[in-house]
């Protein structure tokens, strides 16, 4: 099953420049692995050494926030969105 995932510019650029790409698989995890198998400079981005996601990085789930799920376990259905959110600071 194909889910879309949605990348903010910095993640694009590691990805040829694809703001929305789509990717295979039967969870969040499965999503991501599928991106980062195709971009490989995109996983280092997103999860630390331990393969955990860092907390400057949000993953949504159409609009549920995967953290107050199953995390990356979080199971896609048919018409899902990945969306992937870095954390902004500024003043």
């Amino acid at each position: 099953m194909s889910i879309p995932v949605r990348l903010p510019s910095a993640l694009a650029a590691q990805a040829g420049g694809n703001r929305k790409l789509d990717a295979e698989g039967a969870t969040v995890g499965a999503v991501l692995n599928h991106v980062v198998e195709r971009f490989p400079s995109v996983g280092p981005r997103l999860r630390d050494p331990s393969g955990e996601l860092y907390p400057f990085v949000t993953v949504y789930l159409n609009d549920q926030d995967i953290r107050f799920s199953d995390g990356f376990a979080t199971v896609v259905h048919e018409g899902d969105e990945v969306v992937i959110v870095p954390a902004v600071a500024g003043g």
